[in-house]
């Protein structure tokens, strides 16, 4: 019952457990694929902006499995990223639905442009 009420006051306790999880195993990686790796995730946490923790929780394991199976495979880091690793990182995002926290702000403007419209009469 304790972890139920913790769950909704903080969120998924599996998802936690299994970012943990993603998150040494990019940690674990060899270099250049871990630097790699490490900067793609930063960029994702600040950029990605997807708020439903059970996409989150996906895409950070791809993400492990990507960069496991290229330092593995011996796969030269731009075979993976290519010349703009941003374009790709972000690429990477999109291929994820969810929620964004972009989505209420959109929700929010199209509401205020249709009250703009009813109150005004047009």
């Amino acid at each position: 019952m304790a972890a139920k009420w913790i769950e909704a006051l903080t969120g998924s306790l599996e998802q936690k457990k299994q970012y943990r999880q993603d998150k040494a195993r990019i940690d674990a990686l060899p270099e250049p694929h871990g630097s790699a790796a490490k900067a793609m995730h930063r960029y994702l946490m600040y950029s990605g902006d997807v708020t439903d923790g059970d996409t989150l929780t996906t895409m950070f394991t791809d993400l492990a499995d990507l960069w496991e199976r290229a330092a593995l495979d011996g796969t030269p880091v731009r075979e993976i990223v290519g010349d703009d690793p941003v374009e790709f990182t972000e690429t990477f995002a999109q291929a994820y639905g969810g929620k964004r926290w972009i989505d209420k702000e959109r929700a929010r403007l199209n509401k205020a442009i249709e009250d703009g419209e009813k109150a005004g009469g047009a």
